[in-house]
């Protein structure tokens, strides 16, 4: 499948009346995305933070563009089905024309989405304002015109991250969305909520497929579906699942000099397998 095909495939699967509800499992390197795939993923999703993570740094633009994109890249390399990539908010200085280069550069890298945050950086605390988004938004679009097929998932973080007075939040964030779908945004993320009745009433304002992070104590992919959700993604859940695993496993060992943790763990021949076999370097 080319990455045009995997990019309208992808796109086909928010549209209204898709067979199923999109489930995105967030890989952070190769492997998990190898993993994910060979479990029946129809599509993966990045998670920034799992990747900065993986490579030493903090969440949060901890990364450079280029660590990123290279880690994108791995992970597009690696699987045969479409990859979103976590752009965190762009990178570089946060200005439209960053977002541009960023986008850019994702497409190259062979992701067929993004998602783009509205959380502020740099010192600055809450969200951008409005316009500021709008403006970043439609700069990917055009650079994602300008390249090939790109799903912009614009991320509205005033859930996650607990925007302005409670009663005010919904309001809020149902304006930001309309907002980003006006400058181009494809879809929107608002993670940090999934109280069935507060998912219903975003799915039913936002006149775009509605994306929520889920996680221990939320509602089904069955549930959500029914409450009108079109993607569901797991952010770090995965990841720290594994850094659990690592720890108990670690921790047995060398507290009890026993291996139980180790077992149900994917057989050597299984994982090596999972990479077909190149010339060394």
């Amino acid at each position: 499948m080319t990455r045009q095909d995997q990019a309208l495939d992808f796109r086909r699967r928010h549209l209204p009346g898709a067979a199923t509800i999109l489930v995105l499992p967030n890989a952070w390197d190769a492997m998990s995305a190898r993993v994910i795939e060979e479990a029946g993923a129809p599509a993966i999703a990045t998670t920034s933070s799992g990747v900065s993570w993986s490579l030493g740094r903090p969440d949060g633009e901890g990364l450079t563009r280029d660590e990123m994109i290279a880690a994108v890249r791995r992970i597009a390399g690696a699987v045969a089905v479409p990859v979103s990539a976590d752009i965190e908010g762009g990178y570089g200085s946060g200005t439209p024309e960053d977002v541009a280069e960023t986008v850019a550069a994702v497409i190259a890298a062979g992701a067929v989405g993004v998602n783009l945050e509205d959380a502020a950086r740099g010192g600055e605390e809450g969200l951008l304002e409005t316009s500021r988004q709008v403006d970043r938004i439609a700069a990917a679009r055009a650079a994602a015109t300008a390249r090939g097929e790109l799903f912009v998932n614009a991320r509205v973080d005033t859930y996650l991250r607990s925007v302005g007075p409670a009663n005010k939040r919904l309001e809020e964030t149902v304006g930001r969305a309309r907002a980003y779908v006006a400058a181009g945004a494809d879809g929107i993320f608002v993670p940090g909520v999934v109280d069935a009745p507060t998912v219903r009433l975003l799915a039913g304002a936002i006149e775009a497929p509605l994306n929520v992070m889920a996680g221990p104590g939320a509602p089904s992919i069955a549930e959500l579906r029914e409450l009108g959700v079109a993607r569901v993604s797991v952010g770090p859940s995965i990841a720290l699942a594994a850094l659990g695993a690592i720890r108990r496993a670690a921790t047995e060992i060398l507290s009890h000099g026993t291996y139980d943790e180790m077992r149900g763990a994917v057989d050597f021949s299984e994982a090596d397998g999972l990479f077909p076999r190149g010339e060394g370097v």
